[in-house]
Formats: structure tokens, C-alpha cells, sequence
């Protein structure tokens, strides 16, 4: 087999079955699902199937939260799809790493654009941070995930993952902030002295305060949404 030719490039990079279950990583940034059933995942995050598949657009605001907040959210980021039948579907996002959790009677809080897939076993919740709606236009929502079951989402490049302890509360930046353990409840604040000191009014002067006792996941990006204009 010569160097660079096509016969090699498939052998390194041709789909492999590690027979690691419902969810496998093919890449550190493709997730295999092998599907027989259902399966949530993010609207416009699949990339390739095999198989028999149906896939049907949920609007996310619309599961669990008033018609207020609709039109807070434009893209992708704003909806999950449900994917049926049994084959392999392949899901994406950006090009950004994917996790794989596999969670026994857990729970944990991902921004709402950050969320990849997760099993129908798991229970979901739509939680809408208002202070932040009104300020910024990242991490307006996050989604409660609670349960048994698999769950994937994204981080540009490497997380890093902060323990929050009894009086060792954690500051994050809202743009840069993942996931948090289930228990955590986020205070936002604003630090004045912060926001003169960088010469503009938003970013970094907002943040989002976690006491108690848990985990934050951050990654080395602040990602910026695009909010529709009235």
C-alpha cells in the first residue's frame, strides 16, 4: 500500500465498531450512536446515517417554558430533534470535542448549546437564566438532565472541570461555562470595578456565582450566540 493513497487514507479513517454501546466516539469529535429505538439529540448536528431513521424537530423553548421567550433564541442551538429507528447516526457540532457521561441516578445542568444527545431514559428540563437574557446574548438557557442513561456535549478544546466547596464559591464566565453538577444553583452578578477596568459593558462583568458544594465545567472559548432583534 503506497504513502497518501486512497486505500490508505480508508483504512485510517474508515468507521471502526469498538462495541462500546449506545454511544461510541468514532473521533474525539464525531459521536456514533447505534440506534434501536429513539434518541434526543441537537437539531442540525447530524452528519451521517445508516439504517431506517425518522428525525423530527422539537422547538426546546417550547418544552416546559411560556411562549415569553420564543423569539429570544435564533439557530440550531434553539432545538432538539428526535431521531427514530435503528441503524448508525453520526452527530457533530463545529467541530467541538465531545463528551460521553454516563449517568446513574444523576443529574447535571448543561448550557442549552452545549447539549449534543442524550437517551430517552433521561428526564430534561428547560431552565432560562432571565438576568442573563436581558444583558448578554450568551448562556440564556441551560437544560436540567436527571437519571439513568447517556448523555454527550460539546466544549471547544479541552475542558477543564473546577470543584466548588463550602465557602470556595467559583466565578465563571457565562460565555465560558459548560456544565454544572445538578445541585448547583448559579448567583449572577455583575462586578463594576471589573467592567471599568476592561473599558465596556458587558462580557466579563457579568458572571455566574456557584456556592455549595459540587463541579463547574469551563472550556478555554466564550461563545457568543446571535440574539434575533424585535
Amino acid at each position: 500500500m503506497s504513502r497518501y493513497s486512497i486505500e490508505e487514507f480508508i483504512k485510517q479513517t474508515e468507521q471502526e465498531d469498538k462495541g462500546e454501546g449506545f454511544f461510541e466516539l468514532e473521533t474525539p469529535r464525531m459521536l456514533e450512536v447505534n440506534l434501536d429505538g429513539q434518541v434526543w439529540a441537537k437539531a442540525g448536528s447530524m452528519v451521517a446515517y445508516h439504517g431506517e431513521m425518522k428525525f423530527v424537530r422539537e422547538g426546546i423553548l417550547e418544552h416546559g417554558l411560556g411562549t415569553a421567550f420564543k423569539k429570544a433564541l435564533t439557530g440550531e442551538g434553539a432545538s432538539l430533534m428526535k431521531a427514530n429507528g435503528k441503524g448508525k447516526l453520526y452527530l457533530a457540532d463545529g467541530g467541538k470535542k465531545i463528551i460521553i457521561l454516563n449517568l446513574q441516578n444523576d443529574s447535571i445542568f448543561i448550557n442549552g448549546n452545549d447539549l449534543l444527545a442524550f437517551e430517552p431514559s433521561i428526564k430534561w428540563q428547560i431552565k432560562l437564566m432571565k438576568r442573563i437574557a436581558g444583558m448578554m446574548a450568551g448562556g440564556l438557557f441551560n437544560v436540567r438532565c436527571e437519571g439513568t442513561g447517556m448523555i454527550a456535549f460539546t466544549t471547544h478544546y479541552e475542558p477543564l472541570t473546577l470543584k466548588v466547596t463550602p465557602g470556595q464559591p467559583v466565578i465563571t464566565d457565562p460565555n465560558a461555562t459548560v456544565a454544572w453538577s445538578g445541585n448547583l444553583q448559579p448567583i449572577i452578578q455583575t462586578d463594576i470595578s471589573f467592567k471599568t477596568f476592561l473599558g465596556r459593558g458587558s462580557g466579563e462583568s457579568i458572571q455566574m456565582r456557584f456556592e455549595g458544594e459540587g463541579f463547574v465545567v469551563v472550556q478555554p472559548f466564550e461563545e457568543v450566540y446571535r440574539v434575533e432583534k424585535s
